[in-house]
């Protein structure tokens, strides 16, 4: 029998700060396979996540198939917007929700990870990152600002996790990042200069996949996954039209679930995937490939 195997492998999963969304069901995936997990969370949120930990409110979506309960290693204050410590504004440093935070940064963390687990002591990176402040603005209102601000947190976040996580991995290691298709289709409403990004993220996808297979043997993929009501997605305002729609046009009626994104992902990182890399792998039941909608009379 083939089964997903990730015994001995630790998984740093970043953009985790509840139970819902897709980071989270990536790391209760990898932990069913067997892996050690650890979380980076963006520190505004990193309070509230521990105390729900600590007081058994994920306890429910905690619990492992075979009866035991998921337990991260750690969990890192993380900003993926900013590289070095140098990079944080002294107001940022200097807020309530950051003072006690040490080093959050992308190369911090990466630091701290290696000096917990030492070099080698981690095999999978998941980038489960995206923000864009202007994200309801139209394109066409979107200011430079905006744009940046969305192309800067939601896809240059991967390539300066993978400069500097790569180097403390085992050789062979897995990166793994979460798409959408509104990076090659006009989604209308997904602005703010995020359509852009998720086309960055899956462009950087190929060029990472080169370039860290070759020095590092790591594998770089992505997951275009389909539209799913995530508390990040529902913040958008249309996300149940968007799963109505995508469920009466899809080849697969059924919509996704966050379980079917995790499964992918371990399955991806595992040695099942030894064979796939710089590829952006869609878990959309299907809907990807359709070129008319069908919830409609034919010829209407």
């Amino acid at each position: 029998m083939l089964n997903i195997d990730l015994r001995g492998k630790r998984a740093f999963v970043a953009g985790v700060a509840d139970d819902g969304g897709f980071g989270f069901a990536i790391a209760k995936a990898m932990a069913e396979a067997g892996a050690a997990i650890c979380l980076g969370t963006w520190p505004p949120a990193l309070g509230i996540f521990q105390t729900m930990l600590a007081r058994g409110k994920f306890d429910a979506s905690l619990a492992l198939a075979d009866g035991s309960k998921l337990a991260f290693e750690k969990v890192y204050p993380l900003d993926a917007e900013y590289d070095r410590m140098e990079d944080v504004p002294a107001e940022v440093k200097e807020s309530r929700r950051y003072r006690e935070c040490g080093d959050f940064t992308i190369h911090g963390v990466a630091a701290q990870v290696k000096a917990d687990f030492g070099e080698g002591g981690l095999d999978i990176v998941v980038h489960s990152l995206a923000n864009g402040p202007e994200v309801k603005k139209p394109l066409l209102e979107t200011s430079r600002k905006g744009y940046l601000a969305a192309v800067s947190a939601s896809a240059y976040s991967l390539t300066s996790m993978v400069a500097a996580f790569s180097p403390i991995m085992k050789r062979g290691g897995a990166f793994v990042s979460l798409t959408y298709m509104a990076s090659e289709r006009v989604v209308p409403g997904y602005g703010g200069g995020m359509s852009s990004a998720k086309a960055a993220l899956e462009s950087d996808t190929r060029t990472l996949a080169y370039e860290a297979g070759r020095a590092w043997g790591h594998r770089v993929n992505t997951i275009s996954a389909g539209a799913y009501a995530s508390r990040a997605a529902s913040a958008i305002g249309f996300i149940d039209q968007m799963i109505d729609y995508t469920s009466r046009n899809a080849p697969l009626t059924e919509p996704i679930t966050a379980a079917d994104v995790g499964a992918t992902a371990a399955f991806l990182c595992s040695p099942l995937g030894a064979g796939i890399t710089g590829t952006t792998v869609y878990v959309d039941k299907g809907y990807a490939v359709m070129g008319v909608a069908v919830d409609r009379e034919r010829g209407a």
